[in-house]
């Protein structure tokens, strides 16, 4: 009888096992630099022109077009997945088998995203920035982007949600796990992928740069937790949502 073998090297690509979350290149190393150099210059240009943007069109507008915006570089991403035969589903993670996993995946968000909110206030008091001097700087950078009709709200919780699921897959899913694999470190990814998320809120001013790198940070490591990208994008889109209805309310 012949002697059986799973020797790696033999195995079909198909059913090879995977290496360890985040040590495979999962796209050519050109198509993470165009997509690097384009977050960087979209930064450089919404944290000079959103303002006078949305003053010259309207909100709507601005939502509309960073709705279309944000897909179109998920669609970018897909393209660079396709080039090594990975898929959109493979890079989100795990999926749910049950509605007893989104139940845990929807606690585990809510709860993460009150203890990161904690520790953002905790670091911006740190940093001198204290309740009432954040709330006012806030008010400066993002007013203009606070939805005041029905339909404005409506079009901003769709941004919010487009958000939560584009930005997740772009920053903790793809440029984590491209850097992860550059470097052969994980906690280097997450840290990498926070500093550009957070050099790409040119629009929110340097010291909201810097929490907002902390906040990406910490949905890096609730991406290497769970080892799957849908707990960070309730969280991120129960933040962006409820910051935007605070907002409204307090500048009504």
């Amino acid at each position: 009888m012949e002697r059986m073998t799973s020797s790696p090297e033999i195995m079909p690509p198909a059913t090879r096992p995977a290496g360890p979350r985040g040590t495979q290149m999962i796209a050519p190393a050109w198509h993470t630099a165009v997509l690097v150099a384009v977050l960087g210059a979209f930064s450089l240009f919404s944290a000079h022109s959103q303002h006078r943007f949305a003053a010259v069109h309207g909100r709507a507008t601005l939502y509309a077009l960073t709705i279309v915006w944000e897909w179109l570089l998920v669609g970018y991403i897909v393209l660079g997945l396709h080039r090594r035969q990975m898929t959109l589903r493979g890079l989100i993670g795990r999926r749910w088998s049950s509605p007893e996993a989104v139940l845990s995946d929807v606690l585990l968000s809510l709860g993460f995203w009150f203890a990161a909110a904690l520790v953002l206030a905790w670091i911006a008091s740190g940093l001198g920035l204290g309740h009432g001097q954040a709330l006012a700087e806030t008010r400066q950078k993002l007013g203009f982007l606070v939805p005041q009709g029905r339909g404005e709200l409506i079009l901003f919780l769709l941004l919010s949600a487009t958000a939560g699921f584009c930005e997740e897959i772009i920053f903790r899913g793809y440029l984590q796990r491209q850097f992860a694999a550059w470097t052969h470190s994980a906690f280097a990814g997450m840290i990498l992928q926070a500093l550009i998320f957070g050099a790409g809120h040119g629009y929110e001013g340097s010291s909201r740069m810097l929490l907002i790198t902390i906040f990406g940070a910490m949905f890096g490591a609730l991406a290497l937790a769970r080892n799957s990208l849908r707990p960070g994008m309730l969280a991120h889109f129960f933040h962006d949502a409820t910051a935007g209805l605070v907002l409204r309310r307090l500048v009504s």
